[in-house]
């Protein structure tokens, strides 16, 4: 089969030259990590099993960005957004106790403009580096015709190791053990399509003014906190120090009803008091521009809290001590409940 010239390419809409170069400018960026087996001009990815471990389990998870590319987009911004889809991935894998140690990233883009593809996979590689999670390759994809020029698309891939009798899954939660919420950095990647939809409608603009961040554009564009690494320390100290941490929740779509409940097993629920902690000023924006009652807020977006752990009552304080250490906000939230208390969807709240 003859191979279509970069000209012919180039006609139909793909720039294949303009794709080696971003390809170049992510080597440079990308290629300070180690322990690769088929070095980064193969196909896939080889990488040794971390040593040292009796029974490893190995967690794999995959998530995109949704549409806050399209804010990005907009404010011509694209060395942060990379941190969202880390976050997303792999805070999904340290939920259940496992470390992330590889990631992947896949993007599609309308057309591939070398500085923007590098501005994205430099915020990937950063934020992998804070997390000490190897990037391991990627995709780039383009697709005249079927996207704008400068539209683009994120998803990603990470996988995390755990030993199996470290594995969290629920089944150490009990009745009564209290629930602690990680503060969020604002909105974090769920719920911008309706963000959009309000732009669409003159209910919001990109320039309303928002303190801390100065608009309410840059406050959209604020990156989801990175979890992981405060996770992995806290479970450490906790196996270090005999107190007994029984789940997680990464707080994602659905917002604080589809998630926290995910953290506990059946039979128990969970019961939350919505006035315990602070909701980001970004929020309360959207949320009242959208006229979301306080039910519907959390239900949509994160309202505050990005990762929810759940702890012995003895150890709650331990732990919210550890965190403030460590430049993380957060609060008593709510306790674990039986499900006869929340009904089927295993989550209520209280005044």
């Amino acid at each position: 089969m003859s191979v279509p010239s970069r000209e012919a390419y180039a006609r139909a809409g793909v720039d294949v030259a303009a794709g080696d170069r971003a390809v170049e400018l992510l080597r440079e960026r990308v290629g300070r990590t180690s322990d690769l087996l088929a070095g980064r001009s193969g196909f896939a990815a080889a990488l040794p099993l971390p040593g040292g471990m009796r029974e490893p389990l190995l967690l794999a998870a995959t998530d995109g960005v949704g549409t806050k590319t399209e804010i990005a987009r907009r404010m011509g911004r694209y060395d942060t957004i990379g941190q969202d889809l880390v976050a997303m991935c792999a805070d999904d894998v340290v939920c259940h106790g496992a470390r992330p140690f590889a990631f992947l990233d896949y993007i599609a883009v309308g057309q591939v403009d070398p500085e923007r593809v590098a501005a994205i996979v430099g915020g990937i590689a950063d934020a992998c580096e804070a997390i000490d999670c190897e990037l391991v390759g990627g995709e780039t994809a383009e697709h005249p015709d079927l996207m704008t020029a400068d539209a683009f698309d994120l998803a990603g891939f990470c996988l995390g190791i755990v030993e199996r009798d470290r594995l969290l899954d629920g089944r150490a939660v009990r009745d009564r053990d209290v629930i602690l919420g990680l503060a969020s950095s604002g909105l974090h990647a769920n719920g911008y399509s309706l963000v959009r939809a309000l732009l669409a409608e003159d209910r919001l603009s990109l320039d309303d003014a928002l303190e801390p961040e100065g608009s309410a554009g840059e406050a959209l564009l604020v990156p989801s906190r990175l979890y992981a690494g405060h996770i992995l320390a806290l479970l450490e100290a906790a196996c270090e120090a005999g107190y007994r941490i029984g789940g997680l929740a990464h707080v994602t779509g659905g917002g604080l009803p589809g998630n926290v409940p995910r953290a506990v097993p059946a039979g128990l629920g969970v019961s939350l008091s919505p006035i315990a902690w602070r909701v980001p000023p970004i929020v309360q924006l959207v949320a009242a521009r959208a006229g979301l009652s306080g039910e519907e807020m959390r239900a949509t977006f994160n309202a505050g809290i990005g990762m929810a752990v759940v702890v012995e009552p003895h150890a709650a304080d331990t732990v919210l001590a550890f965190l403030e250490a460590r430049g993380i906000e957060a609060w008593r939230i709510g306790r674990v409940v039986p499900e006869s208390l929340t009904g089927p969807s295993r989550y209520r709240e209280l005044s």
